[in-house]
């Protein structure tokens, strides 16, 4: 659940992505969680503590439970009246997205192209559906063809949309540093995934998160306090929801 609740959290900084928007469909976790969460403060301190404010320490703690970095998470923030359904179809980076894509994606929300990659390593935890991968497993040239062939028995050419794979093949339940490992032996899930190292301006640091895991586990956990404050309503800007599923 740990990958779940930061997809979620990323998603709701990034674009305050609606529920129904394409890279939710069908496949948007933690909600459930995070509701659960939110009945049990609303019977102690009705109207207080946010949606957001829950997702934001939520998709923090579930780092930590699976060995993840912690980080601090600044509290306050209220919660949107509206979701962006546009935003989220055109804003969060495509799982076919080329480097230039990636660093452009992210750059439009003030993120150098070295947070980028440090927050990319949240693959080392989660899975993705094989209509993401089946190209890169099928046609792609820089993938390592032992794991592509692994891959092929729940991926087939036709049907199985919808199986799941692990995006970190080797420790899929650990928040490590074994994404950038796989990464440099061509063993990256996603297209997305391997542009991070395949001859561009990001294979160095990909090379230092493979060989320093404390590197990573110091920049991810800066990444993510920049991300937890991209643009929060704060004072009387948005509401407090009863319920994080729909507004007041």
């Amino acid at each position: 659940m740990g990958a779940s609740l930061l997809r979620l959290h990323f998603h709701d900084c990034f674009v305050q992505a609606k529920q129904s928007a394409l890279p939710n469909a069908n496949s948007i976790r933690g909600l459930d969680v995070i509701e659960n969460i939110k009945d049990k403060l609303e019977t102690l301190c009705p109207g207080v503590v946010s949606c957001a404010d829950i997702v934001a320490v939520a998709a923090r703690d579930g780092t930590v439970a699976l060995g993840g970095p912690s980080w601090s998470v600044g509290l306050g923030r209220r919660d949107s009246t509206t979701a962006d359904l546009n935003a989220a179809n055109t804003e969060l980076p495509s799982p076919f997205s080329e480097l230039t894509g990636l660093i452009t994606a992210f750059a439009n929300k003030n993120f150098t192209a070295n947070e980028m990659v440090a927050l990319s390593g949240a693959h080392t935890t989660g899975k993705a559906k094989c209509l993401f991968f089946r190209s890169r497993i099928y046609e792609g040239n820089n993938i390592d063809p032992l794991y592509a062939r692994a891959l092929q028995f729940n991926c087939p050419r036709t049907g199985g949309d919808f199986n799941l794979t692990s995006l970190d093949s080797t420790t899929p339940n650990l928040f490590d540093n074994a994404y950038y490992l796989n990464l440099v032996n061509k063993r990256g899930l996603l297209v997305s995934d391997q542009e991070l190292f395949n001859g561009g301006s990001t294979d160095s640091l990909v090379t230092v998160y493979a060989t320093n895991p404390s590197a990573f586990r110091t920049d991810f956990a800066n990444a993510m306090v920049k991300m937890s404050n991209l643009n929060p309503l704060t004072g009387t800007n948005g509401q407090v929801r009863k319920l994080c599923s729909r507004v007041n």
